[in-house]
């Protein structure tokens, strides 16, 4: 995984938004997240400056500051609300999807315009933190990152 500027954060990879919303999750970040002990993902809005998205799942922020989340949203947290329909708290943009047996994700049209990226879109996939993969759509970050040619492409 490389890191695109010193101290700075490691990334895994660009996914590129394919047909019908389908997005690759890189194979290093499947396995940091152990999200094969996960049949759903969770997503999340990102910041204003990077945009896109994080992925974590619910095993993940049952225990963390998240669990707030979870615990005010119980469609969510049960998976009643329909796959990739979203939901508002403080501010920010859930929902959760199926992750595929390729360990990728399929984002209805919905859920694509709720997070403002469109197929054939890039997203930077990063350490986002110890909760979620970040999916970056803009920002300093990904700029950089178009500077790499090293950086390996998911499709």
């Amino acid at each position: 995984m490389p890191q695109i500027v010193k101290g700075g954060k490691y990334v895994f990879g660009w996914s590129i938004i394919g047909n019908q919303g389908k997005i690759k999750i890189p194979l290093e970040a499947f396995q940091e997240y152990n999200l094969s002990l996960d049949k759903s993902a969770i997503l999340f809005s990102g910041s204003k400056t990077s945009g896109g998205f994080g992925l974590s799942s619910m095993r993940i922020l049952r225990n963390s500051i998240m669990n707030e989340v979870i615990e005010k949203n119980p469609s969510l947290a049960n998976y009643e609300i329909p796959e990739g329909e979203i939901i508002e708290f403080k501010n920010k943009k859930y929902c959760w999807l199926k992750i595929q047996e390729d360990k990728s994700i399929i984002l209805p049209e919905r859920t694509l315009n709720a997070f403002e990226i469109n197929e054939n879109d890039l997203l930077l996939s990063g350490r986002g933190s110890h909760l979620a993969i970040g999916f970056i759509a803009k920002g300093p970050i990904f700029k950089e990152a178009k500077e790499h040619p090293e950086i390996e492409i998911f499709e």
